[in-house]
């Protein structure tokens, strides 16, 4: 048996990667940073990869089942995982291989009908929890989950508005770096840009509340339903964890007439939530000059340095950041 680890795959192994987990019904995602093969011979036997903290690929030839072929890559993958700074990792995979990896010391963290979400610490995302700031109890409480790519006055009209109809909001900032504004800025902005909100608590999200830019898809059948499949297990971690743990009663978000994929994730959270008890808001999006304030159009302004602009579509504390710093 030999094992390989790649951190690109061509050619002859690239095809025989993408035949063996076809036939294992997954689809070879190629967005990965290192690739275990392990070989009997010229034969392929058991594969899985490695994006950031994240494990994905993972099969085994079903002829070859009950020889550890899957704890073999499962070590591989960790000890390439800690070399790279990873010590937090997360799977993705299908509900019905929850005793397969709980064997392997991965623990559930939630799931739906077609994708189980695991991690590999005891309950990592409780000790999570437990670090955040301790909730007050009872009383109406609000939450919102932004990225805040900056944070702008569209994202405090929402705030305010929940913040005026409710005892006390949390925010939580997705704590993913894969926007141009990092996490640590995201999170100080919206601090700053709601310092003035005495009922408002700003916090991260951890890596729990996962956004569509990491979650993978190919161990789904119908790829065109990503969006949704990841939104049911965003409502079930949120559910599950956030709610109890904050006594959220309301969810909040805007209205979002400029992205297809927000907007259906608006109608994914207003069909699920109210049938846990969780009661969804809407707030019309605030315009400006009859157009909608976002992050995307406050980036273009940063890109042509219209600062003129700038000051109609972001508090001052964000405009004092990008000048600042762009």
């Amino acid at each position: 048996m030999d094992i390989e680890l790649l951190p690109i795959l061509l050619g002859r192994k690239k095809n025989i990667r993408a035949q063996f987990l076809a036939a294992a019904g997954l689809e070879p995602d190629a967005d990965v940073d290192c690739t275990i093969l392990v070989w009997d011979g010229d034969d392929l036997i058991a594969t899985g990869s490695r994006k950031e903290n994240i494990l994905k690929c993972i099969a085994v030839d079903p002829a070859r089942q009950g020889e550890g072929l899957t704890a073999t890559v499962l070590t591989q993958l960790r000890q390439d995982a800690f070399n790279a700074g990873c010590d937090h990792l997360f799977l993705y995979t299908k509900p019905q291989n929850l005793l397969q990896f709980s064997s392997l010391f991965f623990y559930p963290i939630a799931q739906t009908d077609q994708v189980l979400l695991m991690e590999d610490r005891p309950n990592g995302i409780g000790s999570f929890l437990d670090s955040l700031p301790a909730p007050a109890s009872g009383g109406k409480t609000g939450a919102l989950v932004m990225n805040c790519n900056p944070f702008t006055l569209g994202h405090r009209y929402v705030i305010e508005t929940a913040a005026k109809e409710c005892d006390r909001v949390y925010v939580f900032v997705l704590s993913e770096d894969k926007s141009q504004f990092s996490a640590d800025v995201r999170m100080e902005l919206v601090k700053q840009g709601t310092g003035d909100l005495p009922n408002v608590t700003v916090l991260p999200t951890g890596p729990y509340l996962i956004s569509s830019a990491t979650f993978p898809t190919y161990f789904l059948k119908e790829r065109d339903h990503a969006q949704a499949v990841q939104c049911q297990l965003d409502i079930a971690v949120f559910t599950r964890y956030f709610v109890p743990k904050f006594g959220i009663t309301h969810r909040y978000v805007g209205t979002e007439p400029l992205s297809a994929m927000t907007d259906q994730y608006n109608q994914a959270l207003m069909e699920h939530l109210p049938k846990t008890g969780i009661e969804v808001r809407l707030v019309p999006r605030l315009e400006h000059q009859g157009k909608p304030i976002s992050a995307t159009s406050v980036r273009q302004c940063i890109n042509l340095k219209d600062y003129d602009k700038l000051k109609d579509l972001v508090p001052p504390t964000t405009l004092e950041y990008i000048r600042k710093n762009f």
